[in-house]
């Protein structure tokens, strides 16, 4: 791997996994055949940490996501489960033929006009399209009808034998979900998969899992995690547990079957990662339905995994960067074990989106104006970070020029604050850090890469913004938080309350009743380990 990159293979799993993975690679810095280009001055993120170099059949050169990707029948609209850089493989054992054939085809779904310009465009060259088609927010009904990255033929794996639309044959349960990788056709392939894309690494440093946790995909994550634990023991394993908003009381075989989805998702994957973060724009993981999340200058549709797609992707393309470093990264391994001491694997995430500068003011002048609060937003439906406690954060402050870093004061001027007297960037956030949570443990990194927000990324800012904004800075952090302990508990109590023998679908799926009492005392353990008072400096 050309640079010496750590890499990291990342798994999908889930319709709004989809959603966000979409979203994310969209995101990314370089494109198909451009980490190859040497006119292109370095960057601060390494590309290939995530993106493998390949080549087609017929010797075209590809640079491709290093992705494992499970949906269900339905989901991919007019995809191909190939991907559209590569043979088809039916097609090709079809022209060995040489007497007459005849191809029968049955089209399922219409044609997207937005994938067909984008298939039809060079596979090296998609991101100099000088005017790419853009899809209508009316048009998107599945992850494939944006997604502007090819994919490699190993990436896609449908699930056959479970409907993405319709009312049968749905995914529901976390039992279902185990149960898939059960099954050797499976499990097999999955491993198959993980050896193909393992074994071309020079340095794997791990995995991460975007998995969804409301429906039956949480099994299946939970038992990649075990797999993964099992198989590449000594690997960093990082799981982003999705969760679309909101939900309503009405939708009550819907609401309970979410509520233990999450819970069993959450303690089986806390069992076999590294680290686990669970993702959403809810104010709870709980029965009890919160309004969603608000950001100042932010404009979105809680209803559309479009929007809240696009938003949880900008938060995670930013507080995954310390392991896509170019230079001095912190693997996987490290940056879970500084947040997960004292058996406290489950993580919270915040952003500011966009991180608000105003013309003319600098970094401290910013930071000043949140005052003692905690600035961004949560997103990992904990609740308000507000008046809890953080045992340890990791956080990410990215796209300030570096001409707004520190304070440009008149010779003789005396500082306003500590912040303007710092001659760095860098000694500024982590001196602000510092005053916001003395004596925590904190790892901190300041990069003048913003995150790229073009379209497809739907135009979700004020007003105030200019029409086509193309790139925007965010503050993003991970942080270990004794909002949790509530949060867990509280999942216990909305569990305790449940009587199962009304959701007998949910246990004829594959779960137990013993399974159920392991999984309250799994939670409760869990959350005792987030009591306020236990930190690295008492």
């Amino acid at each position: 791997m050309a640079g010496g990159a750590r890499e990291v293979l990342t798994l999908q799993l889930g319709h709004f996994a989809g959603f966000v993975g979409a979203h994310w690679w969209n995101q990314q810095v370089r494109s198909a055949g451009s980490s190859t280009d040497a006119k292109e001055p370095p960057g601060e993120l390494c590309p290939d940490v995530l993106y493998r170099t390949g080549r087609t059949l017929h010797g075209q050169e590809t640079y491709t996501p290093r992705l494992i990707f499970m949906d269900l029948k339905g989901s991919l609209s007019s995809l191909k489960e190939e991907g559209g850089l590569y043979r088809d493989k039916q097609l090709d054992a079809a022209i060995a033929w040489c007497g007459k054939l005849t191809t029968h085809k049955e089209e399922l779904y219409p044609k997207n006009p937005y994938l067909q310009d984008f298939l039809s465009s060079s596979p090296l060259t998609t991101t100099t399209t000088p005017k790419p088609l853009i899809p209508t927010e009316a048009s998107i009904r599945v992850w494939s009808d944006f997604l502007r990255v090819h994919l490699h033929p190993r990436s896609i794996r449908m699930i056959q034998k479970y409907n993405h639309d319709g009312e049968a044959g749905r995914l529901e349960a976390f039992g279902q979900g185990e149960s898939v990788l059960k099954e050797p056709k499976y499990q097999e392939e999955l491993e198959d998969r993980l050896h193909f894309y393992v074994e071309e690494c020079d340095y794997l440093q791990g995995f991460q899992i975007l998995c969804d946790l409301h429906d039956g995909f949480s099994g299946v994550g939970a038992k990649a995690a075990e797999l993964l634990q099992d198989e590449y023991s000594g690997r960093g394993i990082i799981t982003w547990g999705l969760l679309p908003g909101p939900y309503h009381r009405g939708e009550a075989q819907r609401n309970i079957y979410r509520l233990l989805n999450t819970a069993f998702g959450l303690v089986h994957l806390t069992a076999h990662s590294s680290l686990v973060c669970p993702l959403s724009l809810g104010g709870s993981l709980g029965l009890r339905p919160e309004p969603p999340v608000n950001f100042p200058y932010l404009h979105y549709d809680a209803t559309l995994p479009f929007h809240c797609s696009a938003i949880l992707a900008t938060a995670l393309d930013t507080v995954t960067v310390p392991y896509r470093l170019c230079s001095s990264p912190v693997s996987m391994v490290h940056l879970a074990d500084m947040l997960s001491f004292c058996g406290k694997k489950v993580v919270t995430a915040g952003a500011i989106i966009p991180f608000p500068l105003a013309p003319g003011q600098s970094l401290p002048d910013s930071l000043m104006q949140f005052g003692g609060a905690t600035p961004w937003t949560p997103l990992s439906a904990c609740g308000e970070p507000s008046g809890t406690r953080c045992f340890a954060q990791s956080v990410v402050l990215r796209g300030i020029d570096r001409a707004c870093h520190t304070s440009q004061l008149t010779p003789g001027t005396s500082p306003p604050s500590a912040l303007h007297a710092c001659t760095t960037g860098e000694e500024i956030l982590a001196q602000y850090l510092q005053q916001q949570q003395p004596g925590v443990m904190s790892s901190s990194h300041l990069l003048l890469t913003p995150c790229r927000v073009a379209p497809p990324y739907p135009h979700l800012f004020s007003s105030c913004s200019p029409p086509a904004v193309e790139s925007i800075p965010v503050f993003g952090a991970l942080c270990s938080s004794s909002s949790l302990h509530q949060t867990l508990e509280a999942l216990a109590r909305d569990l305790t309350k449940l009587d199962l023998r009304r959701w007998a679908s949910f246990m004829d799926a594959g779960v137990e009743h013993d399974d159920v009492a392991e999984l309250l005392q799994e939670l409760q353990s869990l959350a005792q380990c987030y009591q306020d008072g236990d930190s690295l400096v008492d």
